[in-house]
């Protein structure tokens, strides 16, 4: 296994393909926003609308009682065949392209693929992933944003805090079929056993990173789909960044593209490759430099 783990290893996407220089942003060069705000979206078309109102009606009420508070919201078009891209454009229209903006991959590439773009051309001293679903109440971002600041002093710049549905796991299980009750203490428990072992939720899409931390973890990134998040806190814990865990609000929303049984079989692969080919030296962890 070890053997076709690092055989099988493909390299992290060349990082200039996604950084480009010149006028785009970068992460690469210092933040000229407070915050950016990166939407990972595959077919959102009808889930979208309701996020986006939500948050942005969230970011224009704060900024008007600070307006020293910068934003931007970075819709990610992971390959939809669907409307989500025409839908976040007329955001665009709304509130600028100052303050929203749309990419659009050509392929699907996966949440993480889709993160990974956004983060990479976001703007901000500090960067939220947000679920195109909202499952997590937008307002909640001042409680994973106090998760960051009790982490101080920031350990050249560096932290990350994590929301969680942890507390909620009880009211889920009575809700759940004893099938899926089981796969989903079984992924917990390969999360733990082989990667991640101090954050009880790494599955929940409302993280938020300092810079410094985004440009470290997603270059090193290699994770494409579902179990991302696990790789990116694996990362997080090996370069010794420190990371809170922040209950959060949470409600499931249909339309999830989770398919039970065959994405955690995926994300279950995922993990023992995770740990094998950083084993083996097959995925190594390089220190990056902001300009």
């Amino acid at each position: 296994i070890c053997v076709i783990a690092h055989v099988t290893a493909k390299m992290m996407p060349h990082e200039d393909a996604e950084c480009r220089k010149g006028s785009a942003p970068n992460i690469h060069d210092p933040a000229t926003r407070e915050l950016s705000v990166v939407v990972p979206s595959y077919n959102e078309e009808n889930r979208l609308p309701l996020m986006m109102d939500e948050a942005l009606d969230y970011l224009e009420k704060r900024q008007k009682q600070d307006p020293s508070f910068t934003y931007e919201v970075i819709v990610v078009n992971d390959g939809s065949k669907d409307q989500t891209a025409k839908v976040a454009k007329e955001y665009c229209k709304k509130y600028g392209s100052d303050k929203v903006r749309v990419i659009s991959l050509e392929k699907n590439r996966g949440k993480g693929g889709a993160v990974r773009t956004g983060v990479f051309s976001s703007r901000g001293k500090t960067i939220l992933m947000a679920d195109a679903d909202g499952a997590t109440k937008f307002a909640d971002i001042e409680k994973v944003e106090e998760g960051l600041k009790n982490l101080r002093p920031w350990p050249e710049g560096m932290a990350i805090s994590c929301g969680s549905r942890a507390h909620l796991e009880k009211d889920s299980i009575a809700k759940r079929s004893y099938f899926r009750t089981l796969l989903m203490y079984g992924f917990h428990f390969l999360v733990w056993f082989l990667c991640v072992k101090e954050i009880r939720d790494t599955q929940c899409g409302f993280k938020l990173l300092t810079r410094e931390a985004a440009l470290q973890t997603f270059s090193n990134l290699h994770i494409e789909r579902w179990a991302f998040d696990v790789e990116l806190l694996y990362i997080a814990q090996r370069l010794k960044i420190p990371i809170a865990e922040v209950a959060v609000n949470w409600t499931e929303i249909e339309g999830s593209k989770l398919v039970p049984f065959w994405s955690w079989l995926q994300m279950g692969r995922d993990l023992l490759f995770i740990r094998l080919r950083y084993m083996t030296g097959a995925w190594k962890l390089e220190a990056k430099k902001c300009n």
